[in-house]
């Protein structure tokens, strides 16, 4: 077979894909939208086939295009992680990490002293927020890395994957719940997903959610469910022997999964090296 996979070409194809068009994908490598353009052509060529759909409504990839993203994505990932792994320069620069407040309770602050200690010459910045105030903050460029939840369904190809949970409904023993009237939540902040979760569903089926509790902070909404202030939604690692998990009214909700996520900017040799450092432990967050 005589056609050849430049990285510059799948690197063009990736940063379309992920920036929504080509003159944005061209911004993001710096490059001018024609040679983003003649490397995508190029490679198209070399295949045989054509990757963008160049039609007003359509899909912007071809299905051979979304078939040849897929590769791309694992050939550009294993570039990165050999020239990391490889390179005799030590790792140095500055990282904006974000974090969910649970992640941090866990083996991840360990993680990141050893990392400090091995690569002085690198900064972590880390800040904890919510999951979407997370994603937001690197669909924005504001931070470099990002370990957060989210449904299962609705992680990228890019992601890395950490662990995956199940959700569920859960109440103090002690609480009697009258399923003639909305049931009393208690609930996170506004950005929590699974707030959105529950009330989208809980205000659209009998007896309805009233809420009666917010909260930033786990530890917070934990208690109040331990002492029957309401009900509330908690993943697995949560959820305590004197909890007791609900079967009803409301249906199960979706899996979540936790994952590392790194902005379309960033890639550089020491945010590689920090999400190696996490992913490498699992077990531990």
């Amino acid at each position: 077979m005589s056609a050849r996979l430049e990285m510059g070409a799948l690197q063009a194809l990736q940063a379309v894909v992920d920036q929504g068009g080509i003159t944005r994908g061209a911004h993001s490598l710096a490059l001018t939208q024609s040679a983003v353009s003649h490397k995508i052509r190029r490679l198209e060529t070399a295949l045989g086939c054509e990757l963008l759909a160049r039609r007003a409504g359509a899909p912007l990839l071809t299905p051979e295009g979304e078939k040849l993203l897929r590769y791309a994505r694992r050939i550009l990932e294993l570039h990165d992680e050999a020239i990391l792994s490889l390179g005799t320069e030590p790792l140095s620069g500055r990282i904006r990490l974000g974090v969910t407040e649970d992640t941090t309770s866990g083996g991840l602050s360990r993680i990141l002293g050893r990392f400090a200690r091995r690569h002085p010459e690198v900064s972590v910045q880390t800040r904890v927020s919510q999951s979407l105030t997370i994603e937001g903050q690197l669909d924005r460029g504001e931070i470099d890395v990002g370990f957060l939840q989210l449904f299962e369904h609705r992680q990228r190809a890019s992601d890395v994957v950490i662990a995956r949970e199940s959700l569920h409904w859960v109440k103090s023993p002690d609480l009697s719940l009258d399923t003639g009237r909305p049931l009393p939540l208690v609930a996170f902040d506004d950005d929590c997903f699974y707030r959105q979760w529950a009330m989208e569903v809980g205000q659209s089926q009998s007896p309805g959610l009233t809420t009666v509790m917010t909260c930033g902070s786990i530890a917070g909404v934990v208690s109040a469910v331990l002492y029957g202030l309401g009900v509330t939604l908690l993943n697995s690692r949560h959820i305590t022997p004197e909890m007791e998990i609900m079967k009803a009214p409301f249906p199960a909700p979706p899996p979540i999964v936790y994952v590392i996520r790194t902005g379309r900017k960033s890639h550089s040799g020491a945010v590689l090296g920090l999400v190696e450092a996490i992913s490498g432990e699992t077990d531990s967050v």
